[in-house]
């Protein structure tokens, strides 16, 4: 992939380097009733789509031209009876549609298998469909088993649709959510003399839980090259483990890798500047493991672009700078991936904002000439969830919380 257009995760005003301005909720929501000439069927699914409970942006346009490009008329006509919570049988659903079972469950399996527009679980009469949320949820399935050489231009068209909805902002009106879902490990040439590394901090030993890997192609990486702005890191490192490789390798929307190669291809992207993103808890089922730039990926840019809380769990280590040792050459500044750090050149000043610091040690990597920076552990870490039982009861309340507020908020007209 060629460089031709890459977002920056920084800017250079004379001689200050830092983040740019973040940028606001543009979204303009609307009302079913505007869109008096879309079939009743595509409002259907975008009124569950726009539901908070999946995090979702409020009814507009760009919702509805998405829901339009996902499905067709006949696909949104049973795709409007499922829930994100109650997942519903196909005979349920062809009941609900008024059509044949052998009519309407092959449309159910088409979108769940082939196109994994939506979620389903369980084998043959006890098989059941839901709604996914959209982000993350249906970008990421839809698009993890492409490569840019095969993309149709269908899928081209729901990555730019994707990016279209992305940029108005919609997810700051779940800022308020604190669900600390997901966690980023520090580079193991970062931490590899400290003695309060943990293991759950070292990528190889939580890999070494697993016996089954499969990798597939980053999602935020194509569809930024769809978008335009492509950068050169590697694409296929995205990686599921356990009982969710199994499937994918069965289904066929990634490879398997042996284990050796998987850490391998894992290193290579810390290589390149990617930094590794598990899911915060320690599951011995099954685990999800991203390698993220700071200008692609979806989640990091809800920080650097956004300035939102996000689904980060807060790091196990932060760097601390000697300010003996540093000569504000801003090579710091430019490895985050977060813009998590600010570089007075003139004044001499360096300033790191903690709260957009995902603790991965690039910035330390980057000033390994100098070693004017040190990742120290915070003394409050909390470990991951020991289980998804355990994230599930700790987050739940919160999001809950929050789709509550969302709700009233859209309710009364204020967002």
């Amino acid at each position: 992939m060629a460089n031709n257009g890459r977002r920056r995760v920084i800017e250079v005003h004379r001689n200050l380097l830092g983040p740019p301005e973040p940028k606001r909720n543009t979204v303009r929501p609307r009302k079913l009733a505007d869109y008096a000439g879309v079939p009743q069927v595509y409002l259907a699914v975008a009124e569950k789509l726009a539901s908070p409970l999946l995090m979702g942006p409020p009814i507009c346009d760009e919702l509805i031209a998405l829901v339009r490009h996902l499905f067709t008329e006949e696909e949104a006509g049973a795709v409007r009876h499922l829930g994100g919570l109650a997942w519903k049988s196909a005979r349920q659903v062809a009941k609900a549609e008024h059509r044949p079972l052998d009519e309407v469950e092959p449309i159910l399996e088409r979108l769940a298998s082939q196109r994994r527009i939506i979620g389903s679980t369980g084998k043959a009469d006890k098989r059941r469909f839901g709604l996914l949320p959209i982000l993350p949820g249906i970008f990421e399935m839809v698009l993890v088993g492409e490569s840019p050489e095969t993309m149709s231009e269908w899928h081209r068209r729901f990555a730019e649709l994707i990016e279209v909805l992305f940029e108005t902002g919609y997810f700051l009106d779940y800022t308020g959510v604190a669900a600390a879902m997901v966690r980023y490990l520090p580079l193991g040439t970062s931490i590899d003399a400290h003695p309060m590394a943990l293991p759950s901090d070292r990528l190889e030993v939580v890999m070494d839980r697993f016996d089954d890997f499969a990798v597939g192609n980053c999602q935020c990486r194509m569809s930024a090259a769809v978008a335009g702005h492509a950068c050169d890191r590697p694409l296929g490192n995205c990686m599921v483990m356990g009982h969710w490789a199994r499937r994918g390798i069965r289904d066929g929307w990634v490879r398997r890798v042996a284990k050796d190669e998987a850490l391998a291809i894992k290193k290579d992207a810390e290589s390149h500047g990617l930094v590794t993103w598990m899911m915060n808890v320690e599951s011995t089922r099954g685990q999800i493991s991203c390698s993220c730039c700071g200008c692609c990926c979806k989640a990091m840019r809800m920080v650097n672009e956004f300035n939102a809380p996000n689904v980060m769990a807060p790091p196990h280590f932060l760097p601390i700078v000697d300010g003996e040792r540093c000569t504000h050459c801003g090579k710091c500044a430019r490895a985050c991936p977060m813009g998590a750090i600010a570089i007075d050149l003139d004044a001499k000043l360096h300033k790191r904002q903690t709260e957009r610091c995902i603790g991965c040690g690039l910035c330390a990597v980057a000033c390994e000439r100098q070693k004017a920076i040190r990742m120290e552990a915070v003394p409050d870490y909390k470990l991951p969830y020991r289980s998804w039982f355990s994230l599930i009861s700790h987050t739940a309340p919160g999001a809950v919380k929050g789709a509550w507020n969302v709700w009233r908020a859209r309710r009364s007209g204020s967002a």
